[in-house]
């Protein structure tokens, strides 16, 4: 059974080691190993210990495998309270095709910073596209092109209650 909760600091290392070994075995299809040990240089543990301290990062765990299966955060874009962003979205590989990818976003997407926020924006990743795409974000402002190898998608809420 998977399971979510958000992250607590004591994941901070396998949940490292499930972006690098997704990175290296799914988006390796997609971007350079030079590219993605680059990329990977600001998601160390640390660095999602203290990007935990902003945003709300969520894990999905498999009970009977006892480890931390998928990973996904989302905060303010750019400290703005009408806007938020998603951030750092993996599924392990073996986990791929599943549904949890699915299950993560909803999450997210129940969280206060997606309730809150008239606009969402994703920076994902060629490898993710056509999935966010599934789910209902959008090309920002309508490019299509890549910014600095990933592509600008955005999600209007339609649920989001007026103040």
């Amino acid at each position: 059974m998977i399971k979510s909760r958000l992250f607590k600091n004591s994941d901070a290392d396998e949940v490292a080691e499930l972006v690098a070994t997704t990175m290296f075995t799914t988006n390796i299809k997609d971007y350079s190993r030079e590219y993605l040990e680059d990329d990977l240089k600001n998601l160390t543990s640390s660095d999602f210990i203290e990007k935990s301290k902003f945003f709300h990062c969520y894990v999905f765990i498999d009970d009977v495998a006892h480890k931390i299966v998928a990973v996904g955060s989302i905060g303010p874009y750019w400290g703005k309270k009408d806007q938020s962003s998603l951030f750092n979205i993996f599924v392990s590989p073996n986990y791929q095709g599943h549904g949890i990818g699915r299950r993560l976003i909803e999450t997210l997407e129940r969280d206060e910073y997606f309730k809150r926020a008239n606009r969402i924006e994703i920076p994902a990743s060629i490898t993710g596209l056509k999935f966010y795409q599934k789910m209902g974000y959008s090309f920002k402002n309508g490019v299509t092109t890549l910014d600095e190898q990933l592509y600008r998608l955005e999600k209007f809420n339609p649920r989001r209650s007026k103040n």
